[in-house]
């Protein structure tokens, strides 16, 4: 099977959880600053979420990029992050209404560090299917990012319990570490290519 179809539905996918959570905005009741003050938190966590899905799509983008076919597996796999992803407009709105209540906040880290481990498992599952001399491997050497991201929510999902700002700087941390696009997939492919 080709990857095309799967780089097609992945798409399709994360831009209907991109709308899902901005058609989640309730439009204030007023016309005043308050109003604007009142879903800040709602907003906040939007922009959060919307640039974890932008990481996803970005990365999710590269590791297909440099995988030359797919397989029952690899579609599985595929499945299992996106539906972790899924998740994220839930508990997007769920922490933006709740104010960052620690529940919430826990909860939208259990996805995070889900999601996180649903791409590790894509990645390696890509991998074992084209070997450990393919490219993809190669450019993803140790992972470092990848394995420090699991870390850091399963860090972050108790200290949500502790005081949910600590837990939320956490999930910021882990967007900034990611932030930056990752270039070891597309420096691999553009190398061989030369």
């Amino acid at each position: 099977m080709t990857k095309t179809r799967l780089e097609a539905f992945s798409d399709a996918v994360v831009a209907i959880i991109i709308t899902i959570m901005v058609l989640d905005f309730r439009v204030p009741e007023t016309d005043d600053r308050e109003a604007l003050v009142t879903i800040a938190p709602t907003f906040l966590m939007y922009v959060l979420s919307f640039v974890f899905l932008a990481i996803y799509w970005n990365n999710h983008h590269h590791l297909l990029h440099a995988t030359a076919r797919v397989s029952g597996g690899i579609l599985w796999a595929n499945m299992h992050l996106l539906f972790w992803l899924s998740l994220i407009p839930f508990t997007t709105a769920w922490v933006g209404e709740s104010e960052l209540a620690p529940l919430p906040t826990a909860v939208y880290g259990a996805v995070l560090l889900l999601a996180a481990i649903a791409y590790w498992i894509l990645v390696n599952t890509i991998i074992a299917r084209e070997g450990p001399e393919s490219r993809l491997r190669a450019a993803i050497g140790s992972d470092v990012k990848g394995k420090l991201s699991i870390v850091i929510y399963a860090t972050a999902i108790p200290l949500a319990f502790v005081h949910p700002v600590i837990a939320g700087a956490l999930y910021i941390t882990v967007a900034a570490i990611w932030l930056c696009p990752d270039p070891r997939i597309e420096r691999r492919v553009n190398a061989e290519r030369t």
